[in-house]
């Protein structure tokens, strides 16, 4: 188990992440301070399996973000809770806008600026704490011609290359899509292609906490 006494996992993200959380993004005893998605599964499996270690679970997803948007409340919202755990999902919106807003040029993310982001957030994070876990983008998608997957892929390359820059693990969430899809229609794991059902959710959540040798 990699997670340690008293430790803060942070989780950083877009919508996927966010799932309805609570303003704090934590909380008692009640669901939805986690959201409904993947952070809440993680949370109730560590407080379930490991309540010996009081690992705090803090959800700092906003719906919408892209990297630019996660960076620039990076020090607020992620660092100001002194985590000794980040994990990041981000970069979807960043691909997404080019193909539902093509005119909206301003809210277009280059694959240059994305890696600059991913690179300033872990700068900003390794003097507090070198427990930093890329999880990159994905698409439930089974057509690999379709050209919004094919975009998707770049951004994962880009992601994957700044974690190994740092030495820094990079979770293959399409991977496990993709082996899903070999199975079932992708309208049961996520009826956009992007937001997940609960089995995504679910996928995305044991891909972390099998990382973290956290299961039982």
């Amino acid at each position: 188990m990699k997670l340690k006494q008293d430790d803060i996992l942070v989780f950083a993200g877009d919508s996927i992440t966010d799932q309805g959380r609570a303003p704090s993004g934590e909380g008692s005893s009640h669901t939805s301070n986690w959201g409904h998605g993947y952070v809440n599964l993680v949370g109730g499996y560590l407080g379930a399996e490991y309540p010996d270690l009081r690992i705090r679970v803090i959800n700092q997803g906003i719906n919408g973000n892209q990297s630019r948007d996660l960076l620039a409340r990076w020090n607020q919202d992620i660092l100001s809770k002194k985590p000794s755990w980040v994990v990041i999902l981000i970069g979807i919106n960043d691909v997404w806008r080019k193909f539902d807003s093509p005119y909206l040029y301003e809210t277009h993310v280059t694959p240059e600026e994305y890696k600059e982001n991913l690179v300033a957030m872990v700068e900003k994070t390794l003097p507090f704490t070198k427990n930093i876990v890329f999880m990159p983008p994905y698409m439930i998608e089974t057509n690999h011609a379709d050209a919004m997957l094919q975009e998707m892929q770049s951004f994962r390359g880009i992601c994957k290359a700044v974690a190994a820059q740092y030495g820094l693990p990079c979770l293959d969430l399409q991977a496990g899509f993709d082996r899903l899809l070999a199975c079932t229609h992708p309208m049961h794991y996520g009826w956009d292609r992007i937001h997940p059902t609960i089995a995504g959710h679910t996928m995305i959540a044991n891909t972390l906490l099998r990382y973290l040798d956290a299961m039982k």
